[in-house]
């Protein structure tokens, strides 16, 4: 029996009644979504009780022992705080961009990657903003597309890591945020971190599209301002 009240023919039969009239491509589109979806509540169902542990004295060893995997990996994977005032869209952002590495057989998380999963969540206030600039989300994804690496030979399964420049934009989305005096840390900071990141692939791509930090510091701020009470994306 499934330790969860759900299975596969639940998910199959829920996707088909909600899309009766799609054809089989535009599910498989709909069905890698949702399991990414899934993916990312496992991963904060994970941290919860790490959370849990932590507070009752657990050790990171002991943790490592029950996720099974090294004390190391469960340290860097599961650190409570680590997005803790991420918001759902932009964490799922970065699930996208672990993705994104993924499919490109790439063996660390860059900031290319990062802008390909603002991309991938069109509800987010990043994605807004690019497009209303650019005028066109492939446009942008054709500048992501010349600046990636070359395609490695072996995609990698599980936990991917950051690019030390990426792990430097998360910290600038934290700092944008703090500036803006939220309390949350969203797509649009992400996006601001970007560009903060000066000597970043992206950072670079964005300007060549026109953006400078300080214009998209100030187009942020009006964009929240007009809706105080979305609290975040």
């Amino acid at each position: 029996m499934s330790p969860l009240d759900i299975n596969l023919a639940d998910l199959i039969a829920r996707l088909d009644e909600e899309l009766p009239d799609a054809n089989e491509l535009a599910r498989i589109s709909e069905a890698r979504l949702r399991a990414q979806t899934l993916s990312d509540l496992g991963d904060q169902l994970i941290d919860h009780y790490v959370s849990k542990a932590k507070q009752t004295g657990a050790s990171w060893t002991e943790i490592g022992d029950a996720i099974g995997v090294s004390k190391q990996a469960a340290q860097q994977r599961h650190t409570p705080a680590a997005f803790e005032r991420f918001t759902h869209l932009n964490r799922h952002g970065i699930v996208l961009a672990q993705e994104a590495a993924r499919t490109h057989k790439h063996d660390s998380i860059g900031t290319e990657h990062l802008l390909l999963g603002l991309l991938g969540e069109p509800r987010g206030l990043a994605y807004e903003v690019l497009v209303a600039k650019t005028g066109s989300e492939q446009r942008i994804r054709d500048a992501i597309e010349e600046a990636l690496p070359p395609a490695g030979e072996k995609a990698l399964r599980g936990h991917i890591a950051f690019r030390p420049e990426s792990k430097e934009v998360i910290e600038q989305a934290r700092r944008a945020s703090d500036d803006l005096g939220h309390d949350w840390v969203g797509t649009e900071h992400m996006l601001l971190g970007l560009i903060r990141a000066e000597e970043s692939p992206v950072a670079q791509i964005l300007r060549h599209l026109g953006f400078t930090s300080d214009e998209l510091h100030e187009t942020v701020k009006t964009e929240i301002a007009k809706r105080p009470a979305v609290g975040g994306e």
